[in-house]
């Protein structure tokens, strides 16, 4: 060993021998200045900083801003910087540069214009790409808690890769902070872990609740919708998330598996919804690796068992998230095309905007029994322009491994994906889509050619589709269905319900025998105009696998009140009363809409059609021409007998 090995040897141990001695009652006499601590660094050394709200701030803004001549030419290495002490000022110096494994917030600047490096990596990845070398780590500055009375530090609101980078550094720089909160889980330090300590003069970032509106709102409701009570999910910051908060405190037993503890997380456990009590790995915690958020945030999670703090490897392994049954991945997206790729947010994705955060939560996901990823987006954004468009192939931050997608979710509507063909998945996104894009995404699809070159669209009606009218019922023998207003993405469904059908059932919806239902006479049937025709479909199974198994429709007899009413039943699904529930619904919506009653054509021996259209107390008169019964079908004065019969 040489003499410098041998002095800095006997340097380290001397230090640790002083830090040895301390305690929560006398850490501060260890306490040395920042200008004192970076002493030993020398000009190219690579320097690990404390992540997103457990950045060391005070360290941080001396090496900014200190003349010193050893602080030149340093790589900064950071997972999350949000350009707060690590200013883009700084690193537009000579001084400093730097690494991070996260394009969005301040940072995507500085990397778009060259003064800033991105390391692509998966997040799982990062601490063993640190272990290795293959990112050497000379030195680690980290925030972390005053000690107790054992002499143990807390990492407080950040783990990540802390431990591995402090493993590996020659300086390691403890910032302690008194205002951060002492966190379970992988999370405690010792003094003799550290080289110097340095006192933190400011406080943590703090980081607002986000602003959520009306178009958030929406979404987050129809994202509610499809979790299950029992879900394990992953969260992250953002309106989106914000806004989902507060449409899931109906939930039961859900349970959290995040890279990011938030907020809105802390109000789903004080509202008892978060229990984990369904989970398999981390049973009964809350399992995360970052704390980001308001004091609030900071003074719940001091000493609070319920959330477990873990290594980034730990919480983004794909094989632990997919240990928890129906584990839902929830991605605030920022952009989708018709082909499915989604482009991805600038600042609140799950950890960064790019694809490597997102992958291992999408893979755990797939793993997860009943699992599913969720996409969720305004269809336009504050400027108004479309965030469904033609294609996301030149966008540089897009999530291209389209095959993984799954549901889709926009204010109008939601999608999914998985097992459509490029060209179902065209039609089903163009049905979120704001109503006035509509028409020009299927000109583009028309001619990228990946829908029908005939494919209709009855642009004046995109508007005026009855997104309101949704009912779900169980009838006998537990058949679960979902009633909606038909849409054009629906044609295969469609079809397919024509082709279980048996001859005589065609011939009673019909009065014909037809062979085959080809595409250009079902897209004629399906695409619907809303001021003259009501359509309503009955969906059962899982949003992500359901069928069409039903459908009930009116259509506005011209220069009158009345209105042709028909039904269609599949056959398997037949005499559980389901017309029955669709035609109470029809009534309604019809009287809503002015008309006064139905007319109908009936074969003669359709006696269950019959049974039918004598529901709810409703006038009938009846005329036989030769094997039609012509039907006549004068509504109620109110709906009362109506909404008793069919919601009893």
């Amino acid at each position: 060993m040489d003499v410098i090995a041998i002095y800095r040897l006997w340097k380290q141990q001397s230090a640790q021998g002083a830090i040895m001695k301390l305690s929560c009652d006398n850490w501060q006499s260890a306490v040395v200045s920042p200008e004192t601590a970076v002493e030993k660094i020398r000009p190219g050394m690579r320097i690990f900083l404390g992540t997103a709200m457990a950045e060391p701030r005070t360290m941080v803004r001396h090496l900014m801003t200190s003349s010193a001549k050893n602080l030149e030419d340093l790589e900064l290495l950071q997972l999350i910087s949000f350009g707060d002490a690590v200013s883009l000022q700084a690193v537009c110096s000579e001084n400093c540069r730097l690494k991070t494994f996260f394009s969005g917030w301040e940072a995507n600047k500085a990397i778009a214009e060259g003064r800033a490096d991105l390391i692509p990596s998966r997040h799982g990845k990062i601490g063993r790409l640190i272990q290795s070398r293959l990112i050497p780590v000379d030195v680690a500055i980290v925030q972390i808690s005053p000690p107790d009375k054992a002499g143990f530090c807390n990492l407080g609101i950040a783990v990540d890769v802390a431990r591995e980078a402090m493993t590996q550094a020659s300086i390691r720089v403890g910032e302690i902070n008194t205002r951060i909160p002492r966190t379970f889980g992988d999370t405690h330090v010792q003094l003799t872990d550290f080289d110097f300590l340095v006192h933190a003069t400011e406080p943590p970032m703090y980081i607002d609740r986000s602003e959520t509106d009306d178009c958030w709102n929406q979404v987050a409701q129809l994202v509610a919708s499809l979790i299950e009570d029992k879900s394990c999910l992953s969260y992250s910051i953002g309106p989106f998330y914000d806004a989902l908060a507060q449409h899931l405190t109906t939930k039961q037993d859900l349970g959290i598996h995040t890279p990011v503890f938030t907020d809105a997380l802390m109000d789903l456990v004080k509202s008892g919804v978060v229990t984990n009590r369904f989970k398999y790995s981390y049973h009964g915690k809350s399992l995360t690796s970052y704390a980001i958020g308001t004091v609030q945030l900071l003074e719940w999670l001091d000493d609070n068992p319920h959330v477990e703090f873990r290594r980034i490897e730990r919480v983004f392994d794909p094989w632990v998230i997919g240990q928890n049954p129906r584990f839902v991945t929830l991605v605030a997206a920022n952009k989708v095309d018709l082909y499915g790729r989604i482009g991805l947010n600038g600042n609140n994705g799950i950890l960064s905007n790019g694809t490597s955060d997102i992958m291992d939560f999408i893979n755990g996901a797939e793993l997860s029994e009943g699992g599913r990823t969720i996409f969720a987006l305004r269809s336009r954004n504050e400027n108004g322009e479309p965030n469904i468009l033609p294609s996301l192939i030149n966008d540089s931050n897009h999530y291209s491994t389209f095959e993984s997608i799954g549901t889709v979710v926009t204010e109008y509507g939601f999608m999914n994906l998985e097992g459509c063909t490029v060209r179902e998945r065209a039609q089903a996104l163009i049905d979120i889509a704001h109503p006035d894009d509509r028409a020009d995404l299927l000109e583009a699809a028309r001619n990228r050619k990946i829908v029908y070159p005939n494919q209709i669209f009855k642009a004046e009606c995109a508007r005026l589709y009855p997104a309101d009218i949704t009912a779900a019922h169980t009838f006998r023998d537990d058949v679960q269905v979902r009633f909606r207003a038909i849409r054009p993405s629906d044609e295969e469904e469609m079809r397919h319900l024509f082709y279980r059908s048996s001859e005589q059932a065609i011939y009673l919806r019909y009065f014909q025998y037809l062979n085959s239902m080809p595409h250009t006479k079902i897209q004629e049937y399906i695409n619907v105009d809303w001021n003259q025709v009501m359509s309503i479909v009955g969906v059962i199974g899982e949003e992500k696998k359901g069928k069409i198994i039903a459908e009930a429709r009116y259509v506005k007899v011209p220069n009158s009140e009345f209105a042709e009413a028909v039904f269609w039943v599949d056959e398997a699904y037949q005499r559980h009363g389901i017309a029955t529930f669709m035609y109470g619904m029809l009534i309604r919506i019809a009287r809503q809409h002015g008309i006064k009653g139905f007319i109908a054509d009936v074969m003669f021996d359709n006696n269950g059609m019959m049974r039918v259209f004598k529901k709810f107390g409703v006038m009938v008169k009846s005329h036989l021409e030769g094997r039609m019964y012509n039907l006549v079908i004068h509504f109620p004065e109110d709906n009362t007998g109506i909404f008793r019969e069919v919601f009893p």
